[in-house]
């Protein structure tokens, strides 16, 4: 998938990790984006793999987060950078729930999945995420090095478990982490679930995530250096890359990596 509006390119995909492809079973991430206006909206999801429908419910849930967060957004694009903007991004994550949650009726937790969404307006950066997707954020530079920060994630189900929160946990509402981001110079970002996690993360000596900056600096550069219509051959670089045996020695579960860089205007 490509785009190239509203000041940003846009690209990205979902492929399946080795299990999947050795076992024959469809990837169970998903990934979307859509550009209304001066707003882009871009979402990856990944499915529970105990589930039996997750494959469905991650692309439910990407489908709908792009609808709904770019309508609440494109609504309020002037809204200024505060905790206005997180009030938008819950009221967005309730409007997909609703209707993800009476789509799939009572058998809700067959559908299971993560998501991760970033709103792009030209005064903020919106994010919101449950479960354990992540997003890396390309923003200034320093002694001529490019900087990457990677933002919060939601605190961890307990300090004992490595257990996730999925859209149709009964306290999703109350896990969510939402945050807002002011700042002109962000020019790349990057959102991807955990299939990704080693290889573009590190973490600190407080638990916070770090970026891995020559993983984000070959994602955002290789978008960077193909301007205009993402190109046949940039999508089949990034799925090789994804299906790489690099990165399958580091997770052998599905992948997805959803990009953007901002355009230079000539």
């Amino acid at each position: 998938m490509g785009a190239g509006r509203a000041g940003w390119r846009i690209h990205g995909m979902s492929v399946e990790g080795y299990r999947h492809r050795r076992d024959g079973r469809p990837c169970q991430d998903a990934c979307a984006h859509t550009v209304s206006g001066q707003v882009a909206v871009l979402a990856v999801a990944d499915g529970a793999g105990s589930r039996p429908r997750s494959e469905e419910g991650s692309r439910l849930a990407v489908d709908l987060a792009v609808e709904h967060f770019v309508r609440r957004s494109s609504a309020a694009v002037d809204t200024p950078p505060g905790e206005a903007v997180h009030d938008l991004l819950t009221d967005a994550f309730h409007d997909v729930t609703k209707v993800f949650l009476d789509t799939t009726g009572a058998s809700a937790a067959d559908f299971a999945t993560t998501l991760t969404v970033v709103v792009l307006t030209p005064g903020w950066l919106g994010h919101l995420t449950v479960g354990d997707g992540f997003v890396v954020l390309r923003a200034g530079t320093e002694d001529g090095e490019r900087q990457f920060h990677a933002l919060p994630q939601p605190a961890a189900v307990s300090e004992y478990s490595n257990e996730t929160v999925f859209l149709t946990s009964p306290d999703a509402a109350r896990r969510i982490h939402t945050d807002c981001v002011c700042d002109p110079g962000v020019d790349g970002v990057l959102l991807s679930t955990d299939g990704l996690a080693q290889a573009a993360l590190s973490r600190s000596a407080g638990g916070a995530p770090m970026p891995n900056a020559s993983f984000a600096d070959a994602v955002f550069r290789s978008l960077d250096t193909t301007p205009g219509p993402v190109s046949d051959s940039a999508h089949e670089n990034l799925a090789a890359l994804l299906r790489s045996d690099r990165l399958t020695a580091l997770n052998a579960d599905d992948k997805t990596l959803l990009r953007a860089v901002r355009e230079v205007r000539a």
